[in-house]
């Protein structure tokens, strides 16, 4: 008998963390057997009185919100990070601790409330990545600023408390554990290679044609080799890029389209609005050019079988490392068969 990574159980390697993940695909054979549950379709107000990141309403800080059209951006009311804080810290034999200053942002991506990404044309969406951009360079250009940190919780199950679309960018002084972990690996290949870990996995991805999901002239979405969540999957440009700032307009609207015709897949898998935590990792802000660097984009979804069948992080996920029972390439081919069409608008 000869090994088969659609039928027998392996580890993958994450080329970006260094750590590996447990595939165990014979636990799964036919995942979508029985009951498929579905949701009932919560059909929100455009506007929400009772909202505090809907246009004109008063957050919870006390401050009212502009009429706003389309973005809008403002300093977190209670924000995890603070700006204004001494610097100090405490040290004695094994014990450590040290301030730490930021700035944290929430970015509302519409004055819809009853929208989402997927239901977003791309123009919308751009303007999305414009603030972003805008933000990230006026952030990044504080002295104690070193990384930014843009992310997106969609859905109830992942910590979102508004349903309003929104995201947040929390930046900080010091380089979080996870972007420091992609730093180190892409560092030290691009010191052994002289290019770009990313774009070389890259390569070899539109070579195989086995997870990628969606390309234009600007963006490739794909399934990573080394996913860990069901139907994880990441954004990666095409260019060279260390910060989503060098992004021209071209690739700003080319950025839009994968993210929504991504989101748009996925809610149509299970025909519910699909939850995921999303994220950017990019180069420090630190003043260095950072070649090594390649910016992408990362969802994190949780479902696996219906719109109430999650996956769970537990047990040997906890004490050992992550664990999935359907391959990457399963996941990719269940996505790439779903409609470009929101099953809302059919």
């Amino acid at each position: 008998m000869e090994f088969n990574a659609n039928d027998h159980s392996h580890r993958r390697l994450n080329i970006l963390t260094g750590e590996w993940v447990q595939v165990s695909p014979h636990r799964s054979k036919r995942p979508w057997q029985g009951q498929v549950e579905k949701l009932s379709v919560d059909r929100r107000p455009a506007y929400d009185e009772k909202c505090y990141l809907c246009p004109t309403n008063e957050r919870i800080g006390g401050e009212k919100n502009p009429d706003y059209k389309d973005v809008f951006v403002f300093t977190n009311d209670f924000a995890a990070l603070q700006s204004d804080i001494p610097s100090g810290g405490f040290e004695s034999g094994l014990l450590q601790s040290k301030s730490e200053r930021g700035v944290c942002k929430v970015i509302c991506f519409s004055p819809r409330h009853d929208l989402t990404i997927p239901e977003m044309e791309a123009n919308q969406i751009k303007k999305v990545v414009d603030l972003w951009i805008e933000q990230c360079d006026e952030i990044g250009a504080l002295d104690f600023i070193n990384h930014i940190q843009i992310f997106e919780n969609k859905g109830a199950v992942m910590g979102c408390s508004n349903p309003h679309p929104h995201g947040q960018i929390w930046a900080q002084e010091s380089v979080p554990v996870e972007p420091a972990k992609k730093q180190k690996q892409q560092l030290d290949y691009f010191e052994k290679h002289g290019a770009s870990l990313l774009l070389d996995y890259l390569a070899q991805e539109q070579g195989q044609q086995e997870r990628i999901i969606f390309e234009n002239e600007h963006m490739v979405v794909l399934v990573p080799y080394w996913a860990v969540w069901p139907y994880e999957a990441m954004i990666v440009p095409k260019r060279k890029m260390a910060r989503i700032t060098e992004m021209t307009e071209a690739e700003r609207l080319g950025l839009a389209e994968a993210y929504r015709y991504l989101t748009i897949k996925y809610d149509n898998l299970f025909e519910t609005s699909f939850p995921y935590s999303a994220g950017i990792h990019q180069a420090p802000y630190d003043g260095e050019a950072h070649e090594e660097w390649q910016w992408h984009m990362t969802f994190y979804p949780p479902l696996l079988r219906s719109a109430t069948v999650k996956k769970f992080m537990v047990g040997y996920e906890m004490l050992g490392n992550p664990q999935r029972d359907i391959t990457p390439e399963f996941a990719a081919d269940q996505i790439n068969k779903q409609s470009e069409t929101h099953y809302l608008s059919k």
